[in-house]
């Protein structure tokens, strides 16, 4: 697949360098060109220096050729004027980041497809949606719902007196004829790997798992896990993911939201009908003290600076918060942030990613989730009519090494993926893959 991607800064690095390891033919456009120089010679992609608004840069990046054209500028509407001009020069889907929830409005975005923006990407969004999702599985570091929550992704790290440590995988499952959860892969000192029956699990794994709704009690009993009610929630940041979070919390749950700007603390106010809106630097230790910070249940630092997220964070778990999640921009503290005892991090790279990754796959994905700490992705697949995987049993499927399914959805019946399972046409498929078994999968369900 030919793609462009519009915009080299942390969003757009991040996703030039997911796709050029899927061997697309990949052009990235920016008006700087020490951004476009800081990409490794190693990477199999062309740059272009100019504006992705100006017709003579798109026309010298061949846009009438592409398939897929991505604008994740910093500013919103240089992305939707990219994606304009884009498709009005030939390329055959175009996908905007915005800031704006506005425009995701059903007939907003209608209106947008006939300018021709095809889709409309706000991270923000979907980063406070996955905060929620954590707050309702406390027990996990990552969690991803597909089929609608028929099958659930969760990440599990494991202390020291989980009931599996040392145990193998073989052994932890023995007893068990049918399994509603499996393991299929375990982050270990930074290394990913997809375990076999005689991989023992280990303190300080973070154990990836695929699960049916039957299974969730079970496997959060196996692991030394426990979900436990949130009442009151402090967030620490009035950006964007911040207000989201709240906005979709308040009427549920005690939220207090600290801002350290005035004036736009006075806007939250205005916006925020049940939550306590306070003006503050909650990287203010006594502050934050008289706010009942002993008293939270949970601890959300979404302030735009991963550094002050991170120390905000570790200070809430020092005084007993139970569930502390951060937003960390950049990807090489969030193992650090992780070893830290921080319980979960947001990465709206990373969230991004995931959105925009399935455009380019040529089965049909209806959901990819790109897992943090961790360069895997998880995928949920329909299967055609006639596809390789719906010949043989899964035993028999000769899959990727580097990949494993872990669950199929079929109608309102959602099961764990067994070496004699069949899977049938217009299964939903959850897989896991690592970089290296990515563009090898979608052909078995086409």
């Amino acid at each position: 697949m030919r793609i462009i991607v519009a915009g080299a800064g942390e969003v757009g690095s991040h996703l030039a360098k997911m796709l050029s390891q899927e061997n697309h033919d990949l052009v990235v456009i920016d008006p700087n060109e020490s951004l476009l120089q800081a990409f490794d010679n190693r990477l199999d992609l062309m740059t272009v220096h100019g504006s992705a608004t100006s017709i003579s840069t798109l026309e010298e990046a061949s846009v009438r050729k592409t398939d897929l054209f991505i604008s994740v500028a910093h500013l919103e509407d240089t992305n939707i004027t990219a994606c304009i001009l884009g498709k009005k020069l030939g390329a055959k889907k175009t996908i905007a980041r915005i800031d704006n929830q506005e425009y995701l409005l059903p007939n907003n975005k209608e209106f947008f497809r006939s300018l021709g923006v095809d889709h409309l990407i706000y991270p923000e969004k979907i980063a406070a949606r996955e905060i929620v999702g954590l707050l309702s599985q406390t027990g996990t570091s990552e969690f991803f719902d597909f089929s609608g929550g028929k099958l659930s992704l969760f990440a599990l790290k494991l202390d020291e007196d989980a009931p599996v440590i040392n145990k193998t995988l073989m052994e932890a499952t023995e007893n068990r004829n049918e399994l509603d959860y499996r393991a299929v892969a375990i982050t270990r000192n930074g290394d990913t790997l997809i375990p076999r029956g005689d991989d023992v699990f280990e303190a300080e794994d973070v154990v990836y798992v695929i699960t049916n709704r039957k299974g969730v009690n079970s496997l959060l009993k196996y692991s030394g896990k426990e979900n436990f009610e949130i009442n009151n929630l402090m967030i620490i940041g009035g950006s964007r993911i911040g207000l989201r979070t709240a906005k979709d919390l308040e009427n549920e749950i005690n939220v207090k939201l600290i801002e350290i700007d005035q004036e736009k603390s006075i806007q939250l106010a205005g916006v925020l009908d049940n939550t306590l809106v306070i003006q503050g630097d909650g990287r203010n230790i006594n502050l934050l003290m008289d706010e009942g910070l002993k008293n939270m249940d949970a601890f959300v630092a979404v302030t735009g600076n991963s550094e002050a997220n991170i120390l905000a964070c570790m200070l809430a778990k020092r005084m007993g918060v139970r569930k502390t999640i951060a937003e960390i921009e950049n990807l090489d503290y969030i193992e650090m942030a992780e070893r830290m005892g921080i319980d979960a991090v947001i990465n709206k790279k990373l969230i991004t990613a995931s959105r925009i990754s399935r455009f380019t796959m040529s089965a049909e994905v209806t959901s990819i989730k790109c897992l943090t700490g961790t360069d895997a992705e998880v995928m949920e697949f329909v299967v055609k009519p006639g596809a390789r995987a719906t010949r043989v049993p899964l035993k028999e499927l000769e899959f990727p090494r580097d990949s494993i399914i872990g669950g199929v959805v079929r109608g309102e019946r959602a099961f764990i993926a067994k070496g004699d399972t069949q899977i049938e046409p217009n299964d939903h498929v959850v897989v896991f893959a690592l970089p290296s078994a990515i563009g090898k999968i979608d052909n078995f369900f086409n």
